[in-house]
């Protein structure tokens, strides 16, 4: 359950630094409170974790010639489309998260949380050394 918690976390940090770094991508604007936008962060966070763990191998496995021509950049596109059924999910249940261009901003916010989730999959535990 903590490894759970811990990759919500880490999902929400990297959904955060790609809002704030992409212009394209916005997450929990509408919220007036600090609590209101923690809490879509949050939300977003989990749906994405969701999306990941569900949809990202069977979609993985549909792109495999296109990840083996490209040497493994057509995983950024697999990616961005993660992101971009996230934004498809989260419009109909209230959240505020959204992305204006699925070329750019999707595809750079893609590689950001990437980034970014690895940064925070080096410096915190995982839980899974015992």
């Amino acid at each position: 359950m903590a490894n759970f918690l811990i990759k919500v976390v880490v999902n929400g940090i990297a959904l955060w630094v790609a809002a704030f770094l992409v212009d394209g991508i916005t997450l929990g604007e509408d919220g007036s409170t600090f609590a209101s936008k923690f809490t879509t962060v949050l939300l977003v966070a989990l749906l994405f974790g969701v999306i990941n763990a569900v949809v990202k191998p069977i979609a993985k496995v549909l792109s495999f010639p296109a990840i083996v021509l490209t040497l493994g950049l057509f995983t950024f596109v697999v990616n961005a489309f993660m992101l971009q059924i996230t934004e498809w999910i989260s419009e109909p249940l209230g959240l505020s998260f959204a992305i204006r261009d699925f070329w750019w901003d999707a595809v750079l916010g893609a590689v950001i949380i990437t980034v970014v989730s690895m940064v925070l999959g080096w410096v915190l535990p995982d839980g899974d050394d015992d």
